[in-house]
């Protein structure tokens, strides 16, 4: 790894900062530097999977690429070098339900691993999710449940999108502890992931299909 990814790994905020602002006032182009913030980004993220670190280090090292990124986008900005984001996810704890640790969370990992992550908060209806995701075009809608008494709000979610004729619009992925593959198979969610690492990995997988399918679907 190189000195921007290390301490991304690390979780060291402050030196990043630092860093990144001593290099962009030597002239270092800001897009090799998100390039090699992302690469700590996954490494944390495997390590997180393997279970060689554990959701505290996980935190820091989001709340630390963040802090880069924020630093960075002006920089990005003026340039006219701003990376394309990875794809647009609206997020969300259902109606009914407001607790939002995890939600959070995984929201800060796709926003650090290239989304452009709108948070609607918690105790969200589904037919609000919905819309906002029709208003801004979001390639996917994320909506978690850490009560089982909500999971049923995956299942609203995909039914509104299928009578709006709109399912082919959005990918849906559904979360929280008490959600299963099996549940969300079973509702025709796209998928869901047991942490952020993951969500953010399968978030990935599932917009590049997305795209790829509707690509395809163009005529020439």
């Amino acid at each position: 790894m190189g000195e921007y990814s290390d301490l991304v790994v690390q979780g060291e905020d402050e030196e990043l900062v630092a860093l990144v602002k001593k290099r962009l006032g030597e002239g270092v182009d800001p897009n090799a530097i998100i390039d090699e913030l992302t690469d700590g980004i996954r490494v944390i993220g495997d390590q997180f999977e393997n279970g060689q670190v554990f959701l505290p280090e996980l935190m820091l090292a989001a709340e630390a690429m963040q802090a880069a990124i924020d630093v960075l986008k002006p920089a990005l900005q003026a340039g006219g070098g701003a990376q394309e984001a990875a794809g647009k996810v609206v997020i969300g704890t259902v109606e009914g339900d407001i607790h939002d640790i995890g939600k959070t969370i995984v929201g800060a990992f796709l926003s650090v691993s290239g989304f452009d992550v709108v948070d609607l908060g918690r105790d969200i209806p589904t037919k609000e999710m919905v819309a906002k995701a029709q208003e801004l075009g979001a390639d996917v809608i994320a909506a978690s449940s850490l009560l089982t008494s909500t999971m049923p709000a995956g299942r609203d979610i995909v039914e509104l999108l299928k009578k709006k004729d709109i399912r082919h619009e959005h990918v849906v992925m559904v979360g929280g502890a008490p959600v299963t593959e099996a549940w969300a198979e079973s509702i025709g969610a796209d998928g869901t992931a047991k942490d952020a690492p993951g969500a953010a990995k399968m978030c990935r997988e599932l917009v590049d299909a997305k795209r790829t399918e509707q690509a395809g679907l163009r005529p020439d």
